[in-house]
């Protein structure tokens, strides 16, 4: 992984934890509930973005590297297991 994807991908873990954390003391202090939902749809959106970051970091250095160094077939089943994870 390259260093400035590992330093944002940390940076997006961080701000879900802390973000996770917030929504279980709204939910220990009785929240209402769409304030909550609004806090957890915020989470997904955090970890969509960590997820597009980890792809374009695994695109642009892995796949690369592996075509390169002669693994086509492995990676290609890869790219399709991720797609079809993502469909699902």
């Amino acid at each position: 992984m390259q260093n400035d994807v590992r330093a944002e991908s940390l940076k997006r873990l961080s701000y879900i934890e802390g973000h996770l954390a917030g929504i279980r003391r709204m939910i220990e202090a009785d929240q209402y509930c769409v304030d909550v939902l609004k806090q957890t749809r915020a989470v997904r959106r955090a970890i969509e973005k960590l997820e597009a970051k980890l792809l374009d970091g695994h695109l642009g250095d892995c796949v690369v590297q592996g075509i390169q160094g002669g693994r086509e077939a492995q990676i290609i089943g890869e790219l399709s297991e991720l797609y079809r994870l993502a469909n699902r």
